[in-house]
């Protein structure tokens, strides 16, 4: 370990692994160290299941749950937009010859009181039974101006202008209602909050048309998940960063950030040290370094049948808007189960998850929650939400943000690009890596 770093990555959530691996691919040496003996930290997966009851302290599975082994519960699960950010990532760093994918089945959004598909074409536009008639057909026309909008050719824009009028203009000029607006801003534009009606309507146009192109590719949502969990991806990051020269060490504890001149230099385990030029890390490593500005609570749920009303879909995905609720914030359900081998035959995960606005969090989730039916076994936590108390530049010591309460990547893609960003003053480059590895890693 006493070497020379350019890089020292403290954690392996998937948020280190993946910097660990651009660093590594953008011709960076890297150190990857982790305490702990597995891989993911905080979003890691369990199995086997017996392991997942004695985490939250619960008598063990019977036998109805089958084979322990059988189940990979992720403690953070999210899915994947099939055109979003980590899977542009996954794709130009070659991380998917590791990893096999599968289409989550449906996507869903809450209104009074019941769950609906979400509309994305014009032609489900106009059979969804979340807008009248006449609302359908303005709704129908926001979506064919979106999706004809090119944002270097001003003509296709119709008049009204995406860059310099915010999104509430937009949805004015096609006069949709607020029910619409809620469902196209949380389900498809997959806003946590409504401050985005006040910023630059391209923006949302952006996201909107991301989620329509990542549907247009599976056709049933625009999901993907990795085959056996989520634990899966941070192991192929780390298997990138070594083929490009990382190196990995888990089990290792870390007893001090070395400093100089309150300047980042290395990092010391034991009696041995490693300098670098830079740090990385999550919040767990560095808490007098980051504030807490709110919390998450999640309730992992196992079920024996799928969520009423999903058309019996093996996955799904269901956000209930803030304003549905009464709340500040939305709450997300994600579905998976045995079809993506995280569970025995028959069983599903649910996870219902929040950021938490009152003393009482698992009132909070109760909307959530009543969406599923019967709950065979269920694990309620709340973790701190975490973010850096500057941007690393001063001290090159670059920190994470924990896992927010949303059930897709988009924000933590956000994170590690920012990450990326301040600390090599530059963008991530796509089209830099080298697809030439050795036949070993093909």
């Amino acid at each position: 370990m006493d070497e020379e770093y350019d890089a020292v990555v403290l954690g392996t959530g998937l948020k280190e692994c993946i910097l660990s691996g651009m660093l590594s691919v953008s011709g960076k040496k890297v150190l990857h160290i982790d305490r702990n003996k597995y891989y993911g930290g905080e979003s890691a997966s369990i199995t086997p299941l017996e392991d997942l009851f004695s985490k939250f302290k619960a008598p063990p599975p019977d036998q109805s749950y089958g084979r322990g082994r059988d189940w990979n519960v992720d403690l953070i699960p999210k899915f994947l937009m099939a055109n979003g950010l980590l899977v542009k990532l996954l794709i130009h760093t070659g991380v998917t010859r590791y990893l096999e994918f599968k289409c989550v089945e449906g996507s869903y959004v809450y209104k009074s009181g019941k769950i609906s598909k979400v509309p994305i074409d014009q032609q489900e536009a106009l059979s969804s039974d979340l807008m009248g008639l006449f609302e359908k057909r303005r709704f129908k026309n926001f979506l064919e101006w979106v999706q004809n909008v090119q944002e270097d050719d001003p003509k296709t824009w119709a008049g009204f202008d995406p860059f310099k009028n915010p999104m509430s203009a937009l949805y004015s000029k096609f006069n949709l209602d607020k029910n619409t607006q809620d469902f196209t801003g949380h389900a498809l534009a997959l806003y946590r909050n409504d401050e985005y009606i006040f910023q630059s309507a391209i923006t949302t146009v952006r996201r909107i048309k991301l989620y329509s192109d990542s549907l247009a590719r599976y056709g049933k949502s625009p999901y993907l998940y990795p085959m056996y969990g989520l634990g899966e991806l941070p192991q192929g990051f780390a298997r990138l960063s070594a083929i490009y020269g990382g190196t990995y060490m888990l089990d290792k504890p870390v007893d001090e950030i070395v400093k100089k001149d309150k300047i980042v230099v290395g990092v010391r385990s034991g009696n041995e040290i490693a300098t670098c030029k830079q740090l990385f890390c999550d919040p767990s490593y560095v808490p007098d370094l980051v504030k807490k500005v709110g919390q998450v609570i999640r309730c992992i749920c196992l079920l024996d049948h799928p969520v009423p009303s999903t058309n019996d879909a093996l996955s799904t995905q269901i956000i209930i808007p803030q304003k549905q609720v009464n709340r500040n914030s939305d709450i997300y359900v994600s579905l998976v189960s045995h079809t993506h081998q995280v569970a025995a035959k028959g069983w599903f995960i649910a996870m219902v998850s929040t950021t938490v606005e009152t003393s009482n969090p698992e009132v909070e989730i109760k909307p959530g929650l009543d969406l599923l039916g019967p709950v065979r076994q269920k694990f309620t936590y709340i973790s701190d939400y975490m973010e850096p108390l500057n941007d690393g530049l001063e001290n090159q010591l670059f920190i994470s943000k924990s896992y927010d309460a949303t059930t897709h990547f988009e924000t933590t893609c956000l994170d590690v690009l920012d990450i990326f960003k301040r600390a090599t003053g530059e963008e991530f480059d796509f089209n830099k890596v080298k697809q030439e590895l050795g036949d070993d890693d093909q």
